[in-house]
């Protein structure tokens, strides 16, 4: 889906972040960016928070099947049994 900026001041400074970041495009240096702010905003979530999600998604997993036999499982995926 194409990212079309309607702003001179947030081209210009896509076009300068590209150019001194020395990125492909203006895409690439957006793309970039947003990834950074992302992985900063991440960070600022208290890590009380953070494991209290990584407690509810592995609640969600359940706990492993201790009967499961992992070596006769990849030997019947490769056709060794």
């Amino acid at each position: 889906m194409p990212l079309f900026i309607r702003d001179d001041e947030v081209a210009t400074m896509a076009e300068e972040l590209a150019k001194l970041t020395k990125a492909r495009s203006k895409t690439e240096a957006v793309r970039d960016a947003l990834r950074h702010e992302l992985e900063r905003a991440r960070a600022t979530v208290p890590l009380r928070e953070r494991l209290v999600r990584i407690h509810e998604k592995a609640a969600k997993l359940g706990l492993p099947n201790r009967d499961f036999n992992m070596k006769a499982y990849t030997d019947e995926m490769w056709g060794d049994s």
